[in-house]
């Protein structure tokens, strides 16, 4: 399986939908001029999902040794309507759930 398959299959296990892959799409995203994320966004369109006409995926190693690689999906809606806009939410989402686990 290669990565693009290995994510379409992690999609169609979160949301139920089968995707066609549409591109790839360099996203580097800082924050007070230091990198926070910088990798490739797969772009895929979703077939019959009931809510969002497209998702963005990528996947990266941990150190967590339980969970060794990490997927990442973010449905195309707002504010999450760009490569860019997806990594930036996703960044968030991590940021309140690390603040969550540590109160």
């Amino acid at each position: 399986m290669n990565y693009i398959e290995e994510l379409q299959d992690v999609i169609r296990k979160l949301h139920g939908a089968e995707t066609t892959h549409v591109e790839t799409v360099p996203v580097v995203e800082t924050f007070n001029g230091q990198i926070v994320w910088e990798g490739e966004v797969e772009v895929f369109d979703l077939l019959d999902h009931p809510t969002a006409s497209r998702i963005y995926a990528w996947a990266h190693d941990t150190d967590d040794l339980s969970n060794p690689r990490r997927h990442v999906t973010v449905l195309h809606l707002p504010p999450a309507i760009t490569p860019r806009k997806a990594v930036q939410a996703s960044i968030v989402s991590d940021y309140r759930e690390q603040q969550n686990a540590e109160s």
